[in-house]
């Protein structure tokens, strides 16, 4: 044990060492200018070119990420975001843009002086978080299954009998009386959505690195999620399913000769997991700008003199710890939200018709 220990620290360090740290100067805020509080929470919930890890005055320490970009008129570009000395200079005629449409994101300066978006594949901090918690969530997995598969019937202790309790609780809790006897062909799926969103919400609330990425408060990873669920209602769904979509089982005048109610059931469709991407992207969006509107009453009450501000510090830190233990349950409680309806959906498409329900009772 202390062995693999050992071995752990030594590879932590070389990859400390190898990592492309860069510390750049940055002035910031004016002495004399008002803090936009605004500004400030959400450009730290937006995506970055580069992971910040810690600031001293005015010096910031980065990790430069990889930028792939191609260009109609240059082609391909490859470099790091180093190039940009966090925003400030442009490089290759790339430049990141500091206001308009395109704010945050990497702009090609034209002849004329207007600025398009190149095809931007670059490697961005909340897509480097979504790499690192989807190997975490593999590795994790695997460790668990494999400490399983040699005692069964043995219950696992530490964080293996954890993670048991976990699996067990949402397949045995959530997924198993939603879709009852298909439950093992969704299992898998339903399992792996579940510790995705909490391992990224874990991740979100942790401020040093490897954490502090707004993954599950980015609406484009919630899309993906939602859609995923989509797919999978509607392309495994049952013939009874589609039957009380298209043709419910309703008046003929709410279905013929205006479908309204079959029209209601196909929006209804999408409204689902519409909601489910809404659900997820909002909470831990909120969550987040909930924390950082709190850090931000120490400066904001800085003018305000010392027996206000140091009262509001107090207040503040009191009131951050208390939303960031919320916000533990509530990364919790979302994986669990999200799993549970992604599965009550799906045994709703797994539906059975009346005479087939008769078949099953007459075989049993």
């Amino acid at each position: 044990m202390k062995r693999r220990l050992h071995i752990y620290g030594l590879l932590a360090l070389f990859l400390l060492s190898v990592t492309p740290f860069t510390v750049s100067a940055d002035n910031g805020t004016s002495p004399g200018e008002e803090l936009n509080v605004k500004e400030f929470i959400l450009a730290h919930l937006a995506d970055a070119y580069e992971w910040h890890i810690v600031s001293t005055g005015n010096r910031h320490l980065t990790i430069p990420l990889p930028v792939i970009l191609y260009s109609k008129t240059s082609g391909l570009h490859l470099f790091m975001s180093s190039r940009f000395h966090g925003g400030k200079r442009a490089y290759n005629g790339f430049h990141i843009a500091s206001e308009g449409t395109y704010k945050g994101k990497i702009v090609e300066s034209g002849d004329t002086g207007n600025e398009s978006r190149p095809l931007d594949l670059s490697l961005t901090k909340n897509a480097l978080s979504l790499l690192f918690s989807s190997l975490l969530v593999i590795l994790v997995v695997m460790a668990v299954a494999r400490s399983l598969s040699r005692n069964p019937l043995k219950p696992g202790k530490g964080f293996i009998g954890m993670m048991e309790m976990f699996i067990l609780s949402v397949n045995e809790d959530v997924i198993k009386p939603s879709l009852g006897k298909d439950y093992k062909r969704y299992a898998p799926y339903l399992l792996t959505v579940f510790f995705f969103i909490f391992t990224n919400n874990l991740l979100g609330l942790l401020p040093l690195f490897p954490g502090g990425a707004n993954v599950t408060g980015n609406i484009a990873v919630t899309m993906v999620l939602a859609v995923a669920t989509f797919l999978i209602v509607n392309l495994t769904g049952t013939k009874a399913y589609y039957k009380d979509i298209l043709w419910p089982d309703v008046p003929t005048w709410l279905k013929v000769p205006i479908p309204i109610m079959p029209v209601i059931e196909i929006v209804g469709t999408v409204t689902k997991p519409f909601a489910l991407m809404i659900r997820l992207f909002a909470n831990m969006m909120a969550g987040h700008s909930i924390v950082l509107g709190l850090t931000m009453l120490i400066f904001v009450t800085v003018s305000m003199g010392t027996a206000v501000n140091a009262s509001m510090t107090l207040l503040s830190v009191l009131f951050t710890v208390f939303i960031d233990f919320v916000e533990l349950l509530i990364a919790y409680i979302q994986a669990y939200v999200f799993t549970l309806l992604s599965a009550v959906f799906i045994g709703q498409a797994r539906v059975v018709s009346h005479a087939g329900k008769k078949a099953d009772t007459i075989k049993n």
